[in-house]
């Protein structure tokens, strides 16, 4: 692999910030599925890909979405073009024969319910920040939020819909669109490598 030029580094990392407000430019549906393709390549434990992810982009969903938020979520929940809601759905396992066929019994690696919930509760993590990293290679920005109820939110968005009978629970949520920057704050430090990280 070659290493990315510094325009893509920036574009990812190092310009890139999280948003807090928003131009009116809109997301298409076309670009959302573009992303998800993008985000279903990234790696998880034995491939079991448990994110679920709603896009909210009508006025009443995220109207509704707003009411379950906190105070200071409300309005960037509102004026986002889209708000996803990234969840995890703990039985994940029940479609490993399609997505790890070379190993038939790799469901059974996830019969312990702790085993399944930690698996789950990780990869669904991970599978949302390749979703903020897929949106930003887009072109897309992002705001990632926590500061709702997750028991609410559930009910309103898993418990219904296309995961109907499923048992998904949300994680974060996350707007996605084209960002205001006048609504950003200074960035925050970072940090160093002396603080966060060893070689062994």
């Amino acid at each position: 692999m070659s290493v990315l030029d510094q325009q893509a580094l920036d574009q990812l990392f190092y310009q890139a910030r999280s948003m807090n407000s928003w131009t009116d430019k809109s997301v298409s549906e076309e670009q959302l599925k573009k992303l998800y393709d993008l985000v279903s390549m990234g790696p998880t434990s034995a491939n079991c890909s448990p994110a679920r992810f709603v896009f909210v982009t009508s006025q009443a969903g995220k109207e509704k979405l707003a009411s379950m938020a906190m105070e200071g979520n409300r309005q960037k929940i509102l004026t986002a073009p889209v708000t996803v809601i990234i969840g995890h759905d703990y039985h994940f396992a029940d479609h490993l024969p399609h997505l790890f066929p070379h190993d038939l019994s790799a469901p059974s690696w996830f019969e312990d319910t702790d085993v399944r919930d930690v698996t789950a509760f990780r990869n669904g993590t991970l599978q949302g920040a390749y979703l903020m990293m897929a949106a930003r290679a887009l072109g897309l920005d992002c705001g990632p939020m926590s500061g709702f109820d997750n028991g609410a939110v559930d009910a309103a968005f898993f418990k219904n819909g296309a995961f109907k009978g499923k048992d998904v629970r949300s994680n974060f949520i996350c707007g996605l669109g084209y960002g205001d920057a006048a609504g950003l704050f200074p960035r925050s430090p970072r940090l160093n490598f002396q603080s966060a990280a060893e070689i062994v």
